[in-house]
């Protein structure tokens, strides 16, 4: 029986030779995550079970979303993961200042590997898709019984093919393919199903393109986003995954319920309108939207390449004075290494603020909330109303090209927009030095 990607990860993980869209399973999980929303009522109801964590070596724990603590309720909710952590030896427990952003740390770490089955409280735990694994994110009790019994149910999703041909030009990267993707199919597009990307086009695309594309997946309503094994892949994960792993191949004559056919070398640098990320307009064709703030970073686009991108267009430039800059690196290393090759400095110098790593302002939390009547362009993954602040705020969803340019210009445009605001010899990304201990993440 020939099967896609979703169905064969799914299959081993529930010891079947075989499995179909539709069919209710049980499957053994390789790794079950929360954060420091999330895992505090999870934890509550594991403490009704009765019962031991399953595995220790196989829960990880990332509080990243109000932490540092922004006030009493959220140093509450650190402490109780910490105690958690503690009380059961968790293995991958992150406290602050070893921490970072869960999508883009667990990746960075090789915790998540090829083939593996991944639950998480947290919807954007499809992230893990971009390295050939399958994750979902679940609720509190599906995530307080997979910490107690290291087990999910799952009702086999159908698959969308979404094929990718093309060249993708230079001033174009995962962001706009995504939400591409999703303006074409809308956020309910894959409702209870698997993305898989398949096609040449695939070979285009970085790891940080695959992570931001997968990471996005669940805007479209997806169970996950799934990339093929690659030799991409094999090398991202090459010195970061420590245990074995396996691979997993679609058939050649798998069943998909539809095809969406994405060449690249005809996109263009797009922007998300409120309130859903399945507005999406070119750039070219918004006219003029002046701007308050600009946010790069988040577990959608908070990785070294991300930051190369937005260090090109402001180095020796400055954020526009009606604009407010947040940059976020997405962990300790990646904040590290940029400070390394100087773009901290970059950034500071253009009059950006340069946070530690959080969710932050990504759901409202802290680090750049927005007043009414605001408008913030922002490389995060969501802009529902009142997602970033007040309900009267406006969040335009954009890759780091789209929101560099913006910080400058005081208004949502492209980097060749900017030329036309005095701004000249753009660079689209600083090439990320040999020596960098990230260069394996195929971001140079």
């Amino acid at each position: 029986m020939a099967m896609t990607m979703s169905e064969k990860i799914l299959a081993r993980h529930a010891g079947l030779d075989a499995v179909e869209a539709g069919q209710l399973i049980i499957c053994d999980l390789d790794l079950v995550m929360a954060n420091d929303v999330t895992g505090p009522p999870s934890i509550k109801e594991f403490e009704k079970i009765g019962r031991p964590v399953f595995d220790a070596n196989k829960i990880a724990l990332v509080p990243d979303h109000f932490q540092p603590a922004k006030d009493i309720k959220s140093a509450d909710l650190a402490k109780t993961m910490r105690d958690f952590a503690r009380k059961n030896k968790i293995k991958y427990y992150f406290e602050q200042g070893r921490v970072g952003i869960e999508h883009v740390i667990l990746p960075e770490f090789g915790i998540v590997a090829p083939g593996m089955l991944i639950i998480g409280a947290d919807s954007h735990t499809c992230t893990y898709g971009a390295v050939n694994a399958f994750s979902t994110g679940v609720g509190t009790t599906d995530l307080a019984v997979g910490l107690a019994t290291g087990k999910a149910w799952f009702k086999v999703p159908e698959a969308i093919n979404v094929h990718l041909t093309g060249e993708k030009p230079k001033n174009i990267c995962g962001k706009d393919v995504i939400l591409t993707l999703i303006g074409k199919i809308g956020v309910d597009g894959a409702l209870y199903k698997a993305l898989e990307f398949t096609g040449e086009g695939v070979n285009e695309l970085s790891m940080t393109d695959r992570l931001t594309i997968s990471n996005m997946a669940i805007e479209a309503g997806a169970k996950a986003g799934v990339f093929p094994f690659d030799e991409r892949t094999k090398f991202y994960v090459a010195n970061r995954v420590k245990k074995p792993f396996e691979p997993i191949y679609a058939d050649e004559d798998a069943e998909y319920c539809a095809t969406v056919e994405i060449n690249l070398s005809e996109l263009k640098p797009v922007v998300a309108l409120p309130h859903l990320p399945e507005n999406v307009k070119p750039v070219d064709e918004l006219g003029e939207i002046k701007i308050n703030q600009v946010v790069i970073g988040s577990c959608t686009n908070g990785r070294l390449e991300d930051l190369s991108i937005a260090a090109g267009i402001l180095r020796g430039r400055k954020v526009h004075p009606d604009v407010r800059c947040i940059i976020i690196p997405g962990s300790q290393e990646i904040y590290k290494e940029a400070m390394r090759c100087r773009w901290i400095e970059i950034f500071i110098d253009a009059g950006c603020v340069v946070s530690c790593p959080t969710c932050g302002p990504c759901l409202g939390g802290y680090m750049g909330i927005l007043s009414a009547g605001e408008r913030c362009v922002s490389t995060t993954n969501r802009n529902f109303r009142g997602r970033m602040g007040h309900v009267d705020s406006e969040v335009y969803l954009a890759s780091p090209f789209v929101a560099a340019a913006s910080a400058i210009t005081g208004k949502i445009s492209t980097p060749e927009e900017a030329i036309q605001f005095g701004i000249r010899n753009l660079e689209f990304g600083i090439k990320i030095p040999k020596s960098s201990k990230l260069i394996r993440n195929e971001e140079c």
